[in-house]
C-alpha cells in the first residue's frame, strides 16, 4: 500500500505535536504517550492502522487547538494540560474518599483522615517502636518501609 507523501507529512506533523505536548507536560499523564488500544482501535477488529492513528492523533490535537486555526497556541497547550491536570485532580480526591470515608457521607472529616493517615505515619516513622516518633525518627525523613512520605510504596500511597 502506497501512502502519499502528504499524509505521511501530516501524520508525522501530528505526531510530534502531541509527543512534544506530552514532553512539555513531563509525561505525567496530561496528553498520554500510550493511549488506551480501544480508544485508537476505533472498528474493534483488535487491529490499529495507520488511518486509525493518524484520526486518532487528529482527534487529540482538534481537541486542543480551540481557536480551530490548525496551530497550537502557548496558550492553547497551557489549557488542555490544565484540563487534563484537573481530570487527573478530581480522580484522586475521588480514591482519597473512596478509601477514607468511613461514614459513607462521600466527603472526609478531620477525625476520618487522621486516622487514616496518624497510623500510617507512625507505623513508617516510629522506628524504635516506642509509640512516639523522635525528633531524629522525623527529621531523618526515613522510615523503616521506604522514604519515609509514602511507605516505599510511591508517589501516591497515601492519597
Amino acid at each position: 500500500m502506497k501512502i502519499p507523501k502528504r499524509s505521511t507529512g501530516l501524520a508525522t506533523c501530528l505526531a510530534l505535536a502531541c509527543v512534544s505536548m506530552a514532553a512539555a507536560e513531563g509525561h505525567t499523564g496530561g496528553m498520554q504517550m500510550r493511549p488506551d488500544f480501544d480508544e485508537i482501535d476505533t472498528n474493534g477488529d483488535g487491529r490499529i492502522t495507520p488511518a486509525e492513528m493518524t484520526a486518532h492523533m487528529q482527534a487529540r490535537f482538534d481537541a486542543a487547538d480551540t481557536d480551530g486555526d490548525g496551530l497550537l497556541s502557548r496558550d492553547e497547550m497551557v489549557s488542555r494540560m490544565m484540563e487534563r491536570q484537573a481530570d487527573r485532580m478530581a480522580r484522586r480526591a475521588d480514591r482519597m474518599i473512596e478509601r477514607h470515608d468511613a461514614d459513607g457521607d462521600g466527603q472526609i472529616s478531620l477525625d476520618e483522615m487522621q486516622a487514616a493517615r496518624q497510623g500510617g505515619m507512625m507505623n513508617r516513622m516510629d522506628r524504635d517502636d516506642d509509640g512516639a516518633i523522635s525528633r531524629e525518627e522525623f527529621t531523618s525523613g526515613s522510615g523503616r518501609h521506604g522514604d519515609g512520605h509514602h511507605g516505599g510504596k510511591g508517589r501516591n500511597a497515601d492519597e
